[in-house]
């Protein structure tokens, strides 16, 4: 306790006070706001809320991307390789396995990319990050619409009246990628 209030002491107490929880975060060490607040507090206020990993049928994934001999392609373990922009998925790798029925999708945190099911011969991509405020993992999808569940905003998955990342839009649609299917392998592009 005596170490927190000796990095706080570095702040005057009057701006300490009206410090946003991000700008403490940022000015205070993650050991020390680990220690007070515990990890539950770190994840909810993460930058851009984009830190997370939980397997559910709407799950977050974060994946460990090793760069290649080549430099300009990355692979992680969980089946997703991208070179540039084109990103191939093994729909068969353990990874994707909750993507059972239409309207079930995963977020790819380690490429900003949201995989949806359409049908079992459909699937669509699209750019996670949220039009409003650019947050990355708090998605729900339902009436073919997905909203972010930071502000409470639904963007269409249509392709339509389209919103940049962090823009913030508060309605429109999501920014979505050329994906096609072929037997397990989905390909998706970016550009």
């Amino acid at each position: 306790m005596i170490f927190i209030f000796k990095t706080i002491n570095h702040i005057s107490l009057d701006k300490f006070l009206v410090m946003k929880r991000r700008k403490f975060l940022q000015n205070t060490c993650p050991t020390v706001t680990f220690a007070f607040f515990g990890l539950s507090f770190i994840q909810a206020c993460s930058k851009s809320d984009d830190e997370g990993s939980s397997y559910s049928s709407n799950s977050n994934i974060t994946g460990s991307t090793g760069q290649s001999s080549q430099g300009s392609s990355s692979q992680t373990n969980d089946g997703i390789n991208q070179s540039g922009s084109m990103v191939t998925i093994d729909l068969s790798n353990s990874t994707f396995s909750n993507l059972t029925n239409p309207g079930d999708f995963i977020n790819l945190l380690s490429i900003d990319m949201i995989i949806l099911k359409i049908s079992n011969t459909e699937f669509r991509a699209f750019d996670n990050c949220c039009p409003h405020n650019g947050s990355k993992n708090s998605w729900s999808y339902s009436n073919n619409e997905f909203t972010c569940r930071t502000h409470g905003n639904s963007f269409n998955i249509d392709g339509s009246n389209v919103k940049d990342c962090n823009s913030g839009a508060t309605s429109g649609g999501l920014k979505k990628y050329d994906a096609s299917l072929s037997g397990d392998t989905l390909t998706v592009t970016t550009s």
